[in-house]
């Protein structure tokens, strides 16, 4: 079990909650990616780019390897194992939740008088 304690959780999640950073994400799943290759798609500056990498670096999300003069970015899943985890945990807690709200709908229907013809004037 992979647990992060609630200010790296944090950090993950302050990653995540950036589109570009996800797409960037997104893109590293596939395999290694320059700097230049992540900006790319976003017709941003290398600044820009490099921001958002040192957020996703900063919640361990992503390797950054300097070849030369390039800087190579590539995935670390563990961080966001971690946050699944999180997750989960909240996933099996509203499932039990609406399970129980089922049920109780479900016994609230049987127990309705069935409507139609009852042979009943009324």
């Amino acid at each position: 079990m992979v647990e992060l304690h609630a200010p790296q959780l944090d950090t993950v999640f302050h990653a995540l909650g950036d589109a570009t950073r996800r797409s960037m994400l997104r893109e590293l799943s596939d395999g290694e990616r320059t700097v230049s290759q992540l900006a790319e798609p976003f017709s941003i500056s290398l600044a820009a780019a490099s921001k958002h990498i040192k957020a996703l670096e900063h919640a361990g999300l992503i390797r950054r390897e300097v070849r030369g003069r390039t800087h190579i970015c590539r995935l670390d899943p563990g961080p966001l194992a971690a946050a699944q985890e999180w997750l989960n945990f909240y996933e099996r807690f509203w499932n039990s939740r609406l399970d129980v709200l089922d049920r109780i709908l479900r016994e609230e229907d049987q127990s309705k008088p069935a409507h139609g013809n009852t042979g009943e004037s009324r």
